[in-house]
């Protein structure tokens, strides 16, 4: 890494990436520890995790200014081993990730990030800022007068204080205001101190206290295999976004090893898997965060006000981090996407709904990514395998078929039967100029078609072809 990007990554933009980390990490305590309830383990491990990775991922990571922790979709999987086996295995299996997340980065996969289509990643994103905003309702349904103004006023702090002034982060100025309220009047209104125990310690270096056998592997790697594909896939849809909302470009592969180092690092410190989080990604740019440093200050300021800061921390309200959250959730939802779904074709609308539906309904981004891509895939091949052929016969007795559509297993079949091989004249030419031959699939079917007019002592010429698809022929009639 030379001079100039150092400069760029971490010191362009000091006071932004500074203010936007603070902010952060705020509202990364009370996520942090309410993951840890999810996977059944102490808040502090969803604290160290974040901690260490969003320390770790600020050097190593390949997209600046996107915040990777502990998340909600990484804890669900880690569910059943902290039932089963305890704190130790879920340490050894977040090394593992980490481990198998870094020869994933040196096999250069994060390329194939390319291959999950738009329509994926839109429901990707309204689907995952559905569950920020649902994860919220627990904190207000049912809840006192106070905690509904406090909420409100939060929003209303985040939505018109950038109109005035961009010199701090709205979402810091409503969560200070807001905890000031709160102390000063001294309301009773749920705290992050109410979800769990902070404790003001630094997070330890530690072997996991397993055994070093063939049997704790079967057992760990079933999860540690999840987890990779669950993280990767999150911290790979979530560098798209934020590319996409920064007009920059990250490097897919290094954050890929990136993420390997920083959960292989994390185990050793008393730290559950984690991975990039969209919603914290989202408040650190909206709050000024571009460069590398942001995720530092994050991971920083976290440790700092477990240390120091604990017993304040303790008092902030969650309303406040509530209202903050509701409004990421309104930030990251692509209204956009709604407005346009009459326009768009109805495979991508249905692609997109199926996506969120499954995600929102299983809480698991991986099923519902996967059956993005895979519904996507079957509606591409749906519309290619729309083969047809138009014959006319010339004055010198030729007759010429003109192939529109792809040629490729799906309509090999299909190409096949669609001339008329007995009453058709001596001579026949193929004109493949508005088609494509893609495998040996489609060779074959040539082939085939050939040698039924050669049956019926009929000659076939084949013309139009491009360079590819040529090739493709040569290679296999050769």
């Amino acid at each position: 890494m030379n001079a100039q990007t150092i400069k760029e990554e971490w010191l362009s933009n000091i006071k932004g990436d500074v203010l936007a980390g603070m902010t952060v990490a705020l509202a990364l305590i009370p996520e942090a520890i309410a993951f840890s309830i999810i996977a059944g383990v102490d808040p502090m491990v969803g604290l160290y995790a974040s901690f260490c990775i969003a320390v770790v991922i600020s050097i190593a990571g390949g997209r600046p200014g996107m915040i990777s922790a502990a998340t909600g979709s990484m804890a669900l999987v880690m569910v059943v081993l902290v039932r089963d086996f305890g704190l130790e295995y879920l340490l050894a299996a977040t090394i593992l990730t980490g481990i198998i997340q870094f020869a994933l980065g040196l096999l250069k996969v994060g390329r194939f990030i390319s291959f999950i289509p738009y329509s994926v990643v839109l429901g990707f994103v309204n689907s995952l800022a559905i569950l920020i905003f649902l994860a919220q309702i627990p904190f207000i349904f049912g809840a006192s007068l106070p905690v509904y103004l406090m909420t409100a006023a939060t929003i209303g702090i985040i939505w018109f204080l950038p109109r005035f002034t961009r010199a701090v982060p709205a979402p810091l100025i409503a969560i200070i205001v807001m905890t000031a309220i709160a102390i000063g009047t001294g309301l009773t209104v749920l705290t992050v101190g109410d979800l769990g125990t902070i404790t003001k310690a630094l997070p330890l270096f530690h072997l996991p206290m397993v055994p070093l056998s063939i049997e704790t592997l079967l057992i760990i790697l079933p999860y540690s295999a999840t987890l990779v594909i669950v993280g990767l896939l999150e911290s790979l849809l979530t560098a798209s976004i934020i590319d996409e909302m920064t007009g920059t470009k990250s490097n897919k592969n290094r954050e890929v090893k990136g993420q390997g180092i920083a959960n292989f690092i994390t185990g050793f410190f008393g730290g559950m898997a984690g991975c990039a989080m969209i919603g914290q990604s989202v408040i650190n740019v909206t709050s000024g965060g571009r460069g590398r440093l942001s995720s530092m200050t994050a991971g920083l300021f976290l440790i700092f006000l477990i240390i120091v800061l604990g017993d304040l921390v303790a008092q902030i309200p969650m309303a406040a981090l509530v209202g903050v959250m509701v409004m990421v959730a309104i930030g990251t939802f692509e209204w956009q996407s709604v407005k346009d779904i009459a326009k768009i074709p109805k495979s991508d609308a249905f692609v997109m709904l199926t996506t969120i539906a499954i995600v929102v309904y299983t809480n698991d981004l991986a099923k519902g990514v996967l059956a993005g891509v895979v519904l996507a895939a079957l509606a591409m091949a749906w519309k290619m395998s729309v083969i047809s052929v138009s014959g006319k016969e010339k004055e010198d007795g030729v007759k010429i078929y003109t192939v529109k559509g792809q040629l490729f297993f799906g309509t090999m079949a299909a190409f096949i039967d669609l001339f008329d091989y007995t009453n058709d004249p001596d001579k026949i030419e193929i004109d493949f100029q508005n088609s494509h031959i893609w495998d040996q699939s489609a060779v074959e079917a040539i082939a085939r078609v050939i040698d039924k007019y050669q049956q019926e002592k009929k000659s076939v010429y084949v013309t139009g072809l491009d360079v590819e698809s040529q090739n493709t022929l040569d290679k296999g009639f050769s």
